[in-house]
């Protein structure tokens, strides 16, 4: 399949059905069938989408000028995704993060020829806050400069549409779509497209212990990357979603390792999470019922991390099987392990 450029390639990504465990006696046992979004299969994970998008409409609008430096916050796979689309149209790109970009990533960026600012200590809302802050000071000292805003620019849900587009091309309906939470660009974005011509398919969110985006306390070192959140984005829309689920670090991980050996997928923690959410969803459905699952990130990122015994060791972390049901709880309740609530129709309330 021919393509023009690197940027040209971004989307269009696989659909494959999962066989939920490792042989395909699994498959007897769910009604549901559970179709895997590959966004990890885009050249950098699924914020190609949310880069390309915004900084198209920010050069379609004049908003970025020709040969002006791009400036944006990320620890993860948008600064791979600003890198790749923005340094492919001749801008320059800093990029603004923290001591949890993992080895991977950054020799990416640097091979890709961005410039790297790298904050000492988390501010007041965490390490968010403190990249935040210096991304202010260097957009002062840079004229021109752009920043994509990935958490409140509404190109980066926009983005997704197409995403959605693809899902309807391959499987003519979704009836489940479950995805993570982080800046809420790819799960809101998808949502919404889903729902424009009627009410569309239930929506899950998946998010992590220790992330304030479902009203829970923050835990600023919470292990888990590329979903969660210190700060409550623009761009999470909480009247598109139906019903949320929170794992802990150690059952992420487990999950993450489980979609690798039994789905032969490697993947990163928020990958690992909603498959673990789909997987279970798929027990609890009528017969038929397409769950669409959407993976995001690969996981060469987390080679030092999740996929790593020592790292297991260091951080007291077991290798034990995810509960078989996870616990319902009322939105607002403080959370620890693998738990989930119903949002109502202003994605604040459930009595449990």
């Amino acid at each position: 399949m021919l393509r023009e450029s690197i940027v040209d390639c971004i989307g269009r990504t696989p659909l494959v059905r999962l066989r939920l465990g490792p042989d395909e006696r699994r498959r007897e046992v769910s009604a549901g069938v559970v179709w895997a979004k590959l966004e990890l299969l885009n050249p950098y994970g699924m914020k190609d989408r949310a880069a390309k998008n915004i900084i198209l409409e920010a050069k379609r609008t004049g908003v970025l000028a020709d040969g002006a430096p791009i400036v944006e916050s990320s620890s993860g796979t948008m600064a791979l995704g600003v890198a790749v689309v923005g340094a492919y149209l001749g801008h320059e790109v800093h990029i603004v993060t923290d001591p949890r970009i993992d080895p991977m990533t950054l020799a990416k960026l640097e091979a890709l020829g961005c410039r790297i600012h790298v904050v000492d200590r988390m501010g007041s809302h965490g390490w968010q806050s403190a990249r935040l802050e210096r991304l202010s000071e260097l957009m002062a000292g840079l004229p021109g400069s752009f920043w994509p805003r990935q958490y409140d620019n509404p190109d980066n849900p926009r983005a997704y549409a197409e995403l959605a587009r693809e899902l309807l091309e391959d499987l003519g309906r979704v009836d489940v779509l479950v995805g993570s939470v982080g800046s809420g660009g790819s799960l809101c974005g998808s949502a919404r497209e889903l729902r424009r011509e009627g009410p569309g398919p239930r929506v899950v969110a998946v998010d992590a212990v220790g992330s304030v985006l479902f009203g829970q306390p923050d835990h600023p070192a919470r292990l888990q990357g590329g979903l969660g959140n210190s700060l409550l984005p623009g761009n999470v829309d909480h009247s598109l979603i139906d019903e949320v689920h929170w794992l802990s670090d150690e059952e992420a991980f487990n999950a993450t390792l489980e979609l690798a050996r039994d789905e032969k997928i490697v993947a990163g923690n928020s990958s690992g999470s909603v498959y673990a959410v789909a997987r279970w969803l798929a027990g609890r459905v009528s017969s038929g019922t397409n769950i669409v699952a959407i993976l995001p990130d690969r996981g060469d990122r987390y080679f030092r991390t999740l996929y790593s015994p020592d790292y297991w060791v260091e951080r007291g972390l077991r290798r034990r099987p995810l509960p078989e049901c996870p616990r319902r709880v009322s939105l607002g309740a403080v959370v620890d392990s693998w738990s989930w609530a119903v949002l109502d129709a202003d994605g604040r309330r459930d009595h449990g």
